[in-house]
């Protein structure tokens, strides 16, 4: 499972925690059900928006049906969304993914240099765009506009010099807006579709230049093509092109007309900010720079991060949570490793609405009743 949006269950409350369940399942369900078991390979955190955003327009809301037991569910049934929007994610992940295989096959990377490999890997990615373009048009989306966005990218990334870094990221930024703009169509929300191709630019946005933070370190180490050394952008100017597509996304979704917009406020406010921040808490490199972003600092606070994640076994990791303990880490430090996966965590912030628009109030402890809020308060 891929996608930078991870929500956090103590960020969800219980209700908001099932819809979201009931959009990431009814995701994979609709990938397998159309396409067969290979395409759930597809299914991504990021693309179950898409179905939130049709489900939290539509007057009705989008019609649900009860799934059997998953591993993924500890082996529990659940409801899961099964209308137009789940088939939309599953036609947009599926195009998408079938355009990142041809990217790794074209770049070699990994396993992917290997020509059986390589030659699998070409197929598979022909049937995935094939099979999403039939059922983005079953739902009335022209698919071709995510393959010709995403087919620029090469072109984009060969042309791009100091300072184009938005030009880089606007193949993605042209892909998820028509995607989310889409989902106002479905909806018979007309009005919407304006701000709605706002939101999904600026999260495009967001999407591309975390990925590229993200494997800053590694590609710089392999010498594989990443947007920020190749248009020389630190990580500061990386980081205040987040935080400003990110407060876009929010002006943005103002201007919607929802029917529930409180999941949808949760993952594309609180969740955007968080997968941001979550980002930039690693201690990458920055070449030229030096080190910078492990988290809010403290001589005490260790261990630093790193990239990979180290993992440590089961005594050595109660050591080190024990120590992280006694320092106060796990209330203070923002992000911090975690003590057995070395992945970054984020605090629980119990007055998680003090950022929201949703009912006015600081948080659950000022008599807040909106739903995005947190369980711990």
């Amino acid at each position: 499972m891929f996608g930078i949006i991870r929500p956090c269950r103590h960020r969800l409350s219980a209700s908001l925690r099932t819809s979201w369940w009931a959009h990431l399942c009814g995701l994979c369900l609709a990938l397998r059900d159309e396409h067969g078991q290979l395409s759930r390979a597809a299914t991504n955190y990021d693309g179950l928006i898409i179905s939130a955003l049709v489900d939290a327009q539509a007057q009705a809301g989008e019609p649900r049906r009860v799934a059997g037991p998953c591993p993924l569910r500890g082996m529990r049934s659940a409801e899961v969304s099964v209308g137009a929007g789940a088939r939309l994610a599953a036609a947009a992940s599926l195009v998408l993914a079938a355009a990142k295989v041809r990217d790794h096959v074209d770049d070699g990377d990994g396993a992917f240099g290997r020509q059986p490999v390589a030659g699998a890997a070409r197929l598979v990615a022909t049937r995935w765009a094939r099979q999403g373009g039939a059922s983005g048009r079953g739902v009335g989306f022209d698919t071709g506009v995510l393959l010709d966005a995403v087919g620029r990218q090469t072109s984009v990334e060969a042309a791009a010099g100091p300072g184009d870094l938005l030009l880089v990221t606007e193949p993605t930024e042209t892909a998820t807006a028509e995607a989310c703009a889409h989902t106002a169509a479905l909806a018979g929300r007309p009005e919407n579709v304006v701000p709605l191709r706002e939101v999904g630019r600026l999260f495009g946005r967001v999407v591309h230049l975390v990925d590229a933070v993200e494997d800053l370190e590694e590609d710089t180490g392999s010498g594989v093509w990443n947007p920020l050394t190749a248009t020389g952008t630190s990580l500061e100017e990386a980081r205040r092109l987040c935080d400003d597509a990110v407060l876009g996304v929010r002006l943005a979704l103002a201007d919607v007309s929802f029917r529930d917009s409180r999941l949808v406020h949760a993952l594309l406010v609180h969740e955007l900010e968080q997968a941001v921040i979550r980002a930039f808490g690693h201690k990458h490199k920055d070449p030229g720079h030096g080190d910078v972003y492990d988290g809010k600092g403290g001589g005490l606070w260790l261990p630093k991060f790193r990239v990979p994640a180290r993992r440590r076994g089961a005594f050595a990791g109660c050591g080190i949570a024990m120590w992280q303990c006694c320092t106060c880490q796990y209330c203070c430090r923002d992000p911090w490793p975690g003590p057995w996966s070395g992945e970054p965590h984020g605090t629980c912030d119990c007055d998680c609405c003090d950022c929201c628009d949703c009912c006015g109030r600081s948080g659950k402890g000022d008599g807040c009743d909106c739903d995005c809020c947190c369980d711990c308060g």
